[in-house]
């Protein structure tokens, strides 16, 4: 996996790049839709590419291990023929799953034990099995395992977590490294930077990381995990501006799970590349709906009568063609179809959002555009 900077802000850390894969070439900064179980939630793959254009999409190791399967997915020659997507796509290692399975799962140095969501029945998952398992996937861009260490955690555990999720790196690295893609296109790999809240932990990550990864080519970046999990936005935020910096700048670098349009644009700022949330799938199925003026709510009476387009400056054929009035009787009738549209509209808004981004980087003004659409982008109207 190769990557490119192309453009860097003078005012920020923001930069444009791109990276290629074996299916294809990603423009950076980039939003990445969530397909967790081979499927981004109520839109069809042809507007994925057409409509919201998409670049890459994400599956989730956790969930595609359980359902469908590794042995379907074998059988169907990987997750890009299962689910007939040509694009790149990015799986999770399932560290966040177990880590959200609380009560029916344990953390040992092996690796981690856990019962299944669906019907109960016990499984395990090893850095070693992690990367085999990911391998059968097919995805072009695999996570390292690691443990989700919460936000909130205190210095002691987050050191001890860390120690856990590092001594898990080197195995997979080592597994990883004596194994071979099953489909004929190349897999890059990236470790996952943790240490919650605390600067030396998360420099010790930083260290680590790089030194047992960096002159790998089969590496192709590095994601920053285990923000956006309880801890105040502006810890976040200090965690990034002082992990970028550090992080070697000839890769690209993933903030996993993050977020709102401003969190976005904030990340952009701090010297992020590749984002991924389920929030405009999630919020989307819930009437929220994110513009360049704002968020909307289209439960709220207020829009039960107004028949302008649902939003004038989107880039979606949903955009044009239904109005807020419609919208919001869709989602009051509890209609399939208002989940449908509201998915659809945010994940374009999304890719949009970066688009700009990517656009106001080679300008040379993004951090005074940023500063006002972060404004806009936040007000509830």
């Amino acid at each position: 996996m190769e990557f490119t900077l192309t453009a860097k802000d003078a005012g920020s850390d923001a930069r444009t790049g791109f990276f290629t894969t074996g299916h294809g070439r990603v423009e950076t900064p980039v939003f990445m839709p969530v397909g967790t179980v081979g499927s981004v939630k109520g839109v069809y793959h042809r507007d994925l590419v057409e409509d919201v254009k998409a670049e890459i999409i994400l599956g989730n190791t956790y969930h595609l291990y359980l359902r469908p399967g590794l042995d379907i997915l074998r059988k169907a020659g990987g997750l890009h023929r299962f689910e007939n997507w040509d694009r790149p796509i990015l799986t999770d290692s399932g560290g966040f799953q177990v880590f959200s399975l609380t009560g029916i799962r344990k953390i040992t140095p092996e690796g981690c034990r856990f019962r299944s969501h669906i019907d109960g029945s016990p499984h395990m998952f090893t850095p070693e099995n992690n990367v085999d398992t990911q391998r059968v996937i097919g995805s072009d861009i695999m996570m390292a395992l690691d443990e989700c260490c919460p936000g909130d955690a205190s210095l002691e555990y987050a050191r001890k977590s860390l120690r856990l999720t590092q001594a898990w790196l080197e195995r997979y690295f080592k597994r990883f490294c004596e194994t071979e893609p099953l489909y004929g296109y190349p897999q890059a790999m990236f470790p996952i930077i943790q240490g919650c809240v605390y600067p030396e932990l998360r420099k010790n990550a930083v260290d680590h990381a790089v030194s047992l990864t960096g002159g790998c080519p089969g590496v192709g970046g590095y994601a920053i995990g285990g923000l956006a999990v309880g801890e105040p936005t502006e810890k976040m935020y200090e965690m990034l501006e002082l992990v970028c910096p550090i992080l070697p700048e000839g890769k690209p670098r993933y903030l996993m799970g993050v977020g709102t349009p401003a969190n976005i644009l904030e990340g952009i700022a701090r010297g992020v590349d590749m984002f991924d949330c389920v929030m405009p799938t999630r919020n989307g199925r819930n009437a929220m709906i994110f513009t360049w003026n704002g968020v909307m709510n289209l439960k709220n009476a207020k829009w039960k009568d107004d028949f302008s387009p649902l939003d004038e400056a989107g880039t979606s054929f949903v955009d044009r063609s239904y109005s807020k009035a419609y919208l919001h009787h869709l989602f009051v009738a509890k209609e399939m179809f208002a989940a449908m549209v509201a998915s659809e509209h945010n994940l374009a808004f999304y890719l949009d959002l970066v688009r700009k981004a990517r656009q106001h980087i080679r300008e040379g003004d993004f951090a005074s555009w940023k500063d006002s659409v972060v404004r806009d982008v936040s007000r509830r109207l």
